[in-house]
Parts: C-alpha cells; structure tokens; sequence
C-alpha cells in the first residue's frame, strides 16, 4: 500500500503543480482603451481552415463557430496596426485565392486596410498586416522565405520542411513619421529553422534599422524569452517586450507555457502600455488557439 500512496501524493503533486503553473500564466487579460496618443499595434495568431474539412477542429463548420469570436476579439484590440499569422483556407490543390478570415474581419472592420499581402501568385497572403487607413499610410511592402533561398516564393525552410516567412510593410503615420513593421512566424518543431530564420531576420532588418528607421517585429517566434532565437534578433538591436503569462493555449484556455507570441521595438520605439493579452472567450468561443498580444507604442 506505500507505493499506492506515494503514487497518489505524486499525481497530486503534479495536479496542483499544474493548476499553479495554469494561475501563474492567466495573469493580465484586460487590454485599457486606446488613448489616442501612440501608436497599438498587435500580433494573432488565428489559426489556418481547412476548407476540404466539414466538422471537426479548423473545419468550416468551426470556422462559422468562431468566426464570430474572432471579430469580436479583433474589435476589442482597437489597435492601429495587426499582424496575422496563419490567416489562411486551404485545401490540396487550392490555389491560394481563398481567405475566409481574411474577408470576414475586412467586411465587417470597413476602417481597416490590407498590407503585407497581394497576388497570391507573387505576394504570399497568408501573414496580412491590417491598418486603420485614418491614421497611417502604406508606402511599400514585400516578403522573403526563411530558405537559403529566401527571395523565392514558397520556398521551404532550411531543413526542407514546410515554407515559413516574413511579411513586411512601411507606413507612414499622419505626423510624417515612417517605420516599418516585420510580421514573422517561425517554425514551431525545428530549433535550428528558428535559429536560422532568426538569423536571415536580423540580416534583413540590420540595414534598416542602422538606417535610423523604426522596426517593429511582431508575431508567433515559437521561443520563450531567453531563448537562441530571440537573443539572435536582440543582438540585430530589437528590445522584446515581455508578455505576461501564455500566448498559447491548447484552444482550451489551458494556460502551462510562457509567452511564444512576441513584439521587439528598435531603439527609435519604445512601449508606453503593455503588453497586454487578451485572454478569454468571445461571443461564446476562443477566436483561435493563441491569445493576441498588443502593446501602445511611441517614437522616441
């Protein structure tokens, strides 16, 4: 009988240990209104649709679920610029012009524009950047492939596994002010893909941000703070916010891991608010498996 009670404190142990590690990363939630001042900016992560997929996880029928949810959730960031990642309906052999989430949030947030996203055929369109159109401008675009060969389009990453990329956009506020924001997702399962990428990343933005240009970075880095890719993008000269508690959540608002969905300022920027994460269920269902991240910014 010992080893049933010593079994029993064990799995005890381990209960409590992940209700407390569960408490530790739900704090926040609560994202204050926009000031008007600054500039708020957000990352999400919503998840691709699988449209050859009826019922089940990301089939249409959960994308009609809570496709509500993620709009709602959109509305409460009031933020001035977002990055998506995952924002794509795909099927094998569909051709890319498809993008439910896409059209949803831009038919029902008419305020909003589209950057960082074209022709599917020459602008992958799955990583847009939605901007308020009252309170910045867009002046260029473009997009390069975590792949030796990163200029080619859908090009795969470094070990051959699926393609993953930047998007990128250049705006100018109404005071005249330009920055230019990096919309990343690295791969989740690779160390290496995601030292790599962080790597071409730091390369990209290097000129930039020694030109005196603000930067922003934001997305799904799939590290935790501290880790080799993130350190490899601090050392190109980016200062990474500090997220409280998960980014991720199982789409079960199982809270266990430390943030993986990051924004990293140049110098010319700093954060004036937050971040925040807006954690909970909208209009009755998690917009996604991620919790968007938002911060309020000001140029220095």
């Amino acid at each position: 009988m010992r080893w049933v009670r010593h079994a029993i404190w064990v799995i005890a142990a381990l209960v409590l240990g992940a209700c407390g590690t569960h408490l530790w990363n739900s704090a926040g939630g609560a994202v204050p209104p926009h000031s008007g001042t600054g500039l708020r900016v957000a990352t999400h992560n919503v998840h691709y649709i699988i449209l050859s997929r009826e019922t089940g996880a990301w089939s249409l029928q959960d994308w009609e679920t809570r496709k509500p949810a993620l709009d709602t959730a959109f509305k409460a960031l009031d933020a001035d610029l977002v990055a998506f990642q995952e924002m794509e309906s795909f099927a094998r052999g569909s051709d890319g012009s498809v993008n439910l989430a896409r059209d949803w949030l831009l038919d029902r947030n008419p305020d909003y524009a589209l950057a960082a996203h074209g022709d599917w055929q020459s602008f992958p369109v799955t990583q847009p950047i939605f901007y308020r159109k009252d309170k910045l401008t867009l002046r260029d675009q473009g997009w390069f492939f975590f792949s030796d060969t990163p200029d080619v389009i859908y090009s795969r990453t470094f070990n051959g596994s699926w393609p993953a990329f930047s998007s990128w956009a250049e705006f100018e506020d109404r005071k005249g002010r330009v920055f230019r924001a990096y919309n990343v997702h690295f791969e989740y399962r690779s160390a290496s893909n995601r030292r790599l990428s962080a790597e071409l990343v730091a390369k990209r933005l290097t000129p930039v941000v020694q030109s005196g240009m603000p930067v922003v970075v934001l997305g799904d880095l799939n590290v935790l703070q501290g880790w080799a890719a993130m350190d490899r993008l601090a050392e190109a000269g980016l200062s990474f916010l500090n997220p409280p508690g998960t980014t991720y959540h199982l789409n079960a608002g199982i809270n266990l891991l430390g943030a993986i969905d990051h924004i990293g300022l140049s110098q010319q920027l700093k954060s004036i608010g937050g971040p925040y994460v807006l954690r909970g269920k909208f209009s009755g269902d998690w917009p996604s498996d991620h919790y968007p991240v938002v911060a309020d910014l000001s140029f220095d």
